[in-house]
């Protein structure tokens, strides 16, 4: 395989911008969809994403920008998706370019709603790619970190080793060091988990529970993660690698984590309408929480997730979070 392939990165949010970062560390140019026209004029003037990471200083010369999906697809043999799940159908409807010969990574960490699947199915299903053509790329990594070059891990998931180092080497530098796994599937539902625990943490926070009971919080949410990924993907994983714990812990408790800020205002008072308002971005815990709680329940294996379901009573039961959480606290060991 090629080291030269043309990459193209979708998505104009935070995650998105920071995996351009990382990839114009290594590459000479890089294709940047995004359809917001107002922030592709306003990088092409002023060298930076007006909405996400302004600190971030781009090279201009090096990106390929455009509102066009069906130009960013036609002319990369690589495509890495950081759309959120929730509008990732919608973005690509205007989609006529055929993707069943494009190597496919997803750094979207959710459920698409409308087919209840992760992005590597959905892909595969919808759009026929195969999975040795599908890769994942996970944490734990804030976008906000990697706009400031602290040092961060990744985890690229991939059955075909070869495309998985790949991607690897491009986004690899001195503050991003890359770590491979053919775990595809368990990977991309910790990733989507996580947000859902890291949203029981805020609304832990935004009550009162101190730093004693988030231990306790954490602690069973990697077990509960260890029993649904088992569930929908039964396969030899160590649950304690940086993908799966490491991505939870670093999501439940930073300050960076918008999962966990969204929980806090929720268990502070705010409807979910009005925490969505006021952050101005997009909480992908808040759609996977329904997507996740879907997929358990018709498994019937409800009991196996207290924390899941006490975040699913709150956001879509519209139930007391206080009440809640003290029923769960009687749950967790």
């Amino acid at each position: 395989m090629k080291n030269d392939m043309n990459i193209a990165v979708l998505g104009g949010g935070s995650w998105a911008t920071a995996i351009v970062k990382m990839l114009t560390e290594n590459a000479d140019t890089v294709q940047w969809y995004m359809r917001n026209k107002d922030a592709i004029a306003h990088i092409e003037l002023h060298r930076h994403n007006p909405n996400y990471l302004s600190s971030v200083e781009f090279k201009t010369e090096q990106l390929r920008l455009t509102d066009d999906i069906n130009v960013a697809v036609s002319n990369a043999d690589v495509l890495i998706f950081a759309i959120p799940s929730a509008f990732l159908h919608s973005e690509l409807e205007p989609l006529t370019v055929s993707l069943k010969d494009k190597i496919i990574f997803s750094a979207i960490k959710g459920i698409v709603p409308e087919s209840s699947l992760i992005v590597g199915e959905h892909f595969n299903v919808n759009y026929e790619v195969p999975f040795k053509y599908i890769g994942v790329i996970t944490g734990p990594c804030h976008a906000e970190e990697v706009a400031l070059e602290r040092l961060s891990y990744l985890t690229i998931a991939c059955a075909d080793t070869e495309k998985a180092e790949l991607v690897a080497k491009h986004l690899s530098s001195e503050f991003i060091k890359c770590k491979i796994s053919d775990d595809i599937i368990g990977t991309e539902y910790a990733a989507m988990l996580k947000n859902i625990y890291a949203i029981a943490a805020g609304i832990a926070h935004g009550l009162g529970y101190g730093d004693n009971f988030q231990s306790v919080l954490m602690s069973n949410a990697i077990r509960e993660m260890k029993r649904f990924i088992k569930q929908v993907h039964k396969m030899k994983r160590n649950i304690n690698n940086s993908a799966y714990l490491g991505d939870l812990l670093v999501t439940g408790y930073s300050v960076f984590s918008r999962n966990r800020m969204f929980g806090n205002m929720i268990g502070k008072g705010y409807t979910v309408k009005s925490a969505m308002m006021e952050m101005k971005m997009v909480a992908e815990g808040y759609y996977a929480t329904n997507s996740a709680y879907l997929i358990i329940s018709d498994r019937k294996k409800e009991e196996k997730t207290p924390i899941l379901n006490a975040v699913y009573q709150v956001l879509y039961k519209h139930e007391n979070p206080k009440q809640v959480f003290m029923e769960l606290t009687e749950k967790l060991d």
